[in-house]
């Protein structure tokens, strides 16, 4: 449904102009810490017919401040907001495990960074197709050009984040090998802040292929995004939205991500060409129903 300027390869596929939107699974968080809980939310957005899977990155001590770690949050690995942040981590151990695992199922994998040695934790050891840069990484020029030295694809999300302030990120990255993804940073969004119309908007504007990554909790307004013109949609899914965790209630339950598979599938096979035609199993309706025939 892409009409865009371009399109890139994201690991065995092509991405952007005239090609299937491309369908991301984020389990960002939602494994809860859990290697098998993390499988089996792979194993669903294999079942839905997902291009890929997606996971977060971060180094605790890095991305946060201590400070911010001693806070009092009372959480299932502990009392203290680092309990929490340490307890969600995976670690190099624990990615190689699920990449093995996606590599047996032939599913891709790849991770959001949150900082400069998170993406070299991933580059160095796994072949990811590319890499994700989070909306609250949109400003930090340093990791954004850490990076591109990659040389993988990036998909820039850009949630909270205003004109200005994408402008510079695009000049930083160059707009080779890159996907913008339209996002608003709210979870759950209401529908009244998702903007869709901006999707179109931001691709003229940048000239390069444009997805969306949703956070609301319904379904046929990401399929509108992919109607609109987003080359990549992406979602968070969760085995059960009253589970524990912060991004949980702004995830798709297993029913939910087929369901909006299966619609983007079926908007884009009703898409057409554009082109007005009278279709074959038209032409007995046209005998049944017209009284008056054509006059030329």
């Amino acid at each position: 449904m892409h009409n865009g300027d371009s399109a890139i390869r994201i690991g065995n596929k092509l991405v952007g102009d005239g090609q299937p939107c491309y369908v991301v699974a984020e389990i960002g968080i939602n494994h809860n810490g859990d290697l098998d809980l993390a499988k089996r939310l792979v194993s669903v957005a294999i079942a839905a017919g997902c291009d890929a899977v997606k996971f977060q990155k971060r180094s605790v001590d890095v991305v946060y401040t201590a400070e911010e770690l001693a806070k009092p949050r009372e959480n299932p690995f502990g009392p203290t907001n680092g309990d929490l942040k340490w307890g969600l981590e995976f670690d190099e151990e624990d990615f190689a495990e699920i990449d093995a695992f996606c590599k047996s199922a032939k599913m891709p994998w790849f991770v959001s960074a949150w900082d400069e040695a998170s993406v070299d934790l991933i580059a160095k050891n796994f072949d990811v197709p590319c890499f994700k840069i989070a909306s609250a990484s949109l400003t930090d020029d340093n990791l954004l050009r850490h990076t591109r030295k990659t040389g993988k694809p990036i998909i820039l999300s850009t949630g909270m984040s205003t004109y200005a302030e994408i402008d510079h990120a695009v000049e930083v990255l160059g707009k080779e090998n890159l996907i913008v993804m339209h996002a608003t940073s709210t979870y759950p969004a209401n529908y009244d802040e998702l903007n869709l119309k901006a999707i179109p908007t931001i691709r003229d504007r940048y000239g390069v292929p444009v997805g969306y990554s949703g956070h609301e909790t319904g379904i046929p307004s990401s399929v509108a995004a992919a109607v609109l013109g987003a080359c990549m949609i992406e979602r968070h899914i969760t085995m059960d939205r009253a589970m524990w965790g912060s991004d949980q209630a702004a995830s798709l339950e297993p029913n939910g991500i087929s369901r909006l598979v299966r619609d983007i599938r079926l908007c884009e096979q009703s898409m057409g060409d554009g082109i007005k035609r009278v279709y074959e199993r038209e032409v007995p309706i046209i005998k049944k129903l017209r009284r008056v025939g054509a006059a030329v």
